[in-house]
């Protein structure tokens, strides 16, 4: 049997509400992430390590970063027709944007049709991740399913977080019901104390599909959405499958990081899927070389630091340093500098993640905070260190104790 022409369709299109004010200026997506990526980068490398290189990106929200990025990183070998395009909403079922994540492939309707593939893979871009969607394709087609949803084991206390796929017993490549963040939902059958959460990843039968997603614009009472409306659709024909995400096996991956994944959704957990980076023995190794993480060209010179006399040593311990950055006489623990950080003299950054450009001034202070690009620190600023003064100057402070500042602003003393 020859391979199945497989089509990916990257949803790109989500405003990120909960990572304001990350997200005041630029498309969830786009958000850096790790010193120098941006979180639609693990979405598609995966799809591209995955040998599928057919991809759109479907975008709306604040998308002028983002189709940037893609432009310039993901410029792909016209020779031999392979492509990643970014396709901003176009009005063509009519006079309104995008109204859920279905609705947002329905109005693309036409690229499928164009393409003509008997496979669509379709991934979200906004989660933290490695994965080897040619094996979700072959366990799909061999399964029979119209529709397979990829799912994440997660602690069973912890369901009322997420969509939950209740397979059936008796089948466990079937999924009997999708329940949206239930309070008590059935453990599975192999380990009763977890559940399966969506993690918004799904392979389709092309022409099952389309009459879903026809089906699915038709029903005025539907909410457009592939976790909400199409899953349960594809539920009640009988037809949804099931891919349990700890049987996927990518290349170099360790016992450690073998089914990591990370719903970057908040505040919280974008800082805390930064903290896995930077661990001894890492929750999540971006230094895996078999299954390479791709960001672009970076332009950067060499990260570098000086000053190495006794009270002022640049230096940086358990942290990550990305090209550009210069730690001048300051000192770095468990963090994470993008390209361009400029730490100055007997300056201090502890458990934060700064990204692109920020300036630290000398003697500044910077504890449990997450500065966005262009943000000033001068001299002698306290930034996470009294929460109190942090709320009072404007900046976001979430229940953790994060603070949270926007683009380009300038911090006093």
């Amino acid at each position: 049997m020859s391979a199945p022409k497989v089509l990916a369709i990257v949803l790109a299109g989500g405003e990120g509400k909960r990572l304001m004010p990350l997200t005041a200026a630029r498309a969830k997506p786009s958000v850096p992430f790790g010193g120098t990526y941006r979180l639609v980068d693990f979405a598609l490398s995966n799809l591209v390590n995955s040998r599928y290189l057919h991809i759109v990106v479907l975008t709306q929200y604040k998308s002028h970063s983002l189709d940037t990025h893609i432009a310039r990183t993901w410029r792909m070998s016209p020779l031999l027709g392979n492509f990643v395009a970014p396709v901003p909403a176009q009005q063509r079922r009519g006079k309104h944007w995008y109204m859920g994540s279905a609705d947002a492939i329905f109005q693309c309707v036409n690229i499928i049709e164009d393409e003509k593939p008997d496979i669509v893979v379709i991934v979200g871009a906004d989660h933290v991740y490695r994965m080897d969607f040619s094996q979700m394709v072959d366990a799909h087609i061999e399964s029979g399913a119209d529709f397979t949803v990829a799912g994440i084991r997660q602690p069973i206390e912890m369901a009322d977080q997420f969509g939950v796929v209740d397979i059936d017993p008796e089948n466990t490549t079937r999924v009997r019901a999708f329940l949206e963040k239930p309070t008590a939902p059935d453990g599975l059958p192999d380990s009763p104390t977890e559940i399966l959460a969506s993690m918004g990843n799904y392979v389709a039968s092309v022409e099952p599909l389309l009459e879903a997603l026809l089906a699915d614009a038709e029903d005025e009472t539907s909410k457009h959405d592939m976790g909400g409306d199409i899953v349960p659709y594809f539920v009640n024909k009988g037809t949804c499958g099931l891919y349990d995400f700890v049987e996927n096996d990518v290349p170099g991956s360790t016992s450690r990081d073998k089914d990591y994944w990370r719903d970057v959704g908040t505040i919280d957990s974008y800082y805390d899927a930064h903290m896995d980076l930077i661990a001894v023995m890492p929750v999540f190794n971006v230094y895996n070389a078999e299954w390479p993480l791709h960001q672009g060209l970076i332009t950067h010179p060499p990260a570098k630091f000086i000053h190495s006399e006794e009270g002022r040593m640049g230096h940086a311990a358990d942290s990550v340093v990305s090209p550009g950055v210069i730690v001048s006489g300051a000192t770095v623990t468990g963090s994470i500098l993008s390209p361009g950080v400029r730490l100055h003299s007997w300056s201090t950054v502890s458990d934060s993640v700064l990204l692109d450009d920020v300036t630290v001034g000398r003697h500044a202070q910077v504890h449990r905070a997450i500065l966005d690009k262009n943000v000033v620190v001068e001299e002698g600023a306290r930034v996470g260190i009294d929460r109190k003064a942090d709320i009072a100057r404007g900046f976001t402070v979430t229940e953790s104790g994060l603070t949270v500042v926007a683009k380009g602003t300038v911090i006093g003393r």
